[in-house]
């Protein structure tokens, strides 16, 4: 009596290529023939079609470029499993199927899906942060955002200054700090400046309590010897532009604090915080950016080298016959990197395991990115630890920071 096997399931896969205004979509069958291409509008009509088709042609997976937007959360509320596949990986891929390198929507959705039918186990679901995580990124990317934008009217500010005023342009440190915007508002020509003295200078420095530690007889010396500015009728003209500078950055500067103190409120109630500000110089927008772009999706990083290679920290290996090359990782995320270089860099002047292995960096020969890079890369292993493990940095713990303090005990002794 012969037995009839059991039919087995036939797998189906989708790729989705995000637009603007629509997306193409692609089902393919276990042999990668597609069995459905349709495009779907931007909109929530467009996204309950995306939905029911996919649900209907019995799509389980979807790889899509994107790990946000709308149209994530309508996949993943579906319940469906969306594989990330990044824009630079997907370029590559199109190789696959053609050497002519041609670039089409339709196309890169086929792409998509016949990659996750063939690849499956190199890709890795998406993994979601928390709602507060997610909150507190757009905070602290949005703070940022602000910060080069203010660097950028700064900029604008004082090569305005350098024709026109050019004494104003470098009387004070920072040209965009709280004394050198009041001076620009109460002086804004070299006319109005001529009329300061030595004391008449000193007088309004008291009046707006400057707390600065230069002289102001020093600051007036600043002034004289600087080029002369514009004066005469059209002074006034390039005031009215130096005030509009002053005015842009006084409103960024006051958003740029707002934004930092929410973030400090988010920070504090954030179950992961005490595990970020513990970190040596981690402040609260340094704790916070980390916690941000890392997130608190655990099952994101399964390993600290996961964690180092998402960030861009880690070295990329290219080997072919005798040669080997040890080169620089283009492809990571680059809101990560930045963030764990940036604790990284600034960490070496207040650990001094930091500051050793940044030291013996520097005496191999490599640059300073390079030596923050190897920093970073050791950083992220520790922080992992402490990540996947829930517990504050305890220096005490550190066992290669211990040994270096103990060297140096040694030494001293």
């Amino acid at each position: 009596m012969s037995v009839t096997p059991a039919p087995v399931a036939v797998r189906v896969c989708a790729g989705i290529d995000w637009a603007k205004d629509d997306h193409a979509v692609c089902v393919v069958g276990d042999q990668g023939e597609a069995l459905d291409r349709f495009t779907v509008s931007h909109d929530a009509a467009g996204l309950k079609t995306l939905v029911r088709r996919l649900l209907t042609a019995g799509v389980s997976e979807v790889g899509i470029e994107r790990p946000d937007g709308p149209v994530v959360e309508a996949l993943l509320q579906a319940d469906l499993t969306v594989l990330v596949i990044p824009p630079g990986q997907l370029k590559n891929l199109r190789s696959r199927y053609g050497s002519a390198g041609n670039k089409d929507d339709r196309f890169d959705a086929y792409v998509l899906a016949d990659v996750v039918r063939t690849d499956r186990r190199r890709l890795r679901p998406l993994v979601r942060d928390t709602e507060a995580t997610t909150a507190l990124r757009s905070l602290v990317r949005a703070r940022r955002d602000l910060v080069a934008h203010r660097v950028a009217v700064a900029n604008q500010l004082r090569a305005h200054l350098q024709v026109v005023f050019p004494a104003a342009a470098t009387l004070f440190s920072n040209i965009d700090s709280e004394i050198s915007l009041r001076f620009l508002e109460r002086f804004t020509t070299q006319t109005q400046a001529d009329w300061l003295s030595p004391k008449r200078l000193a007088a309004w420095l008291r009046s707006v309590g400057y707390s600065g530690r230069t002289d102001p007889a020093a600051l007036h010396a600043k002034l004289t010897a600087a080029p002369r500015g514009i004066t005469g009728e059209h002074a006034d003209v390039h005031a009215s532009t130096t005030l509009a500078f002053v005015a842009v950055l006084r409103s960024l500067c006051a958003q740029i604090q707002a934004l930092a103190d929410r973030i400090g409120e988010q920070l504090s109630l954030h179950p992961d915080g005490h595990i970020f500000t513990s970190l040596p110089r981690s402040g609260t927008v340094r704790a916070a950016r980390l916690l941000a772009e890392i997130g608190d999706a655990r099952g994101r990083f399964p390993t600290p080298d996961s964690l180092a290679c998402l960030a861009g920290v880690a070295p990329s290996t290219r080997q072919s016959g005798k040669v080997t090359a040890v080169t620089f990782r283009w492809g990571a995320d680059k809101q990560l990197r930045d963030a764990l270089c940036d604790f990284a860099g600034d960490s070496r002047h207040a650990n001094p395991w930091a500051a050793d292995l940044y030291a013996r960096a520097r005496a191999r020969g490599h640059d300073h990115p390079h030596a923050v890079r190897i920093l970073a890369r050791a950083w992220a292993h520790v922080i992992w630890r402490c990540w996947h493990d829930g517990v504050t940095y305890d220096p005490a713990a550190h066992g290669a920071l211990q040994r270096v303090l103990n060297q140096d005990q040694q030494a001293a002794a």
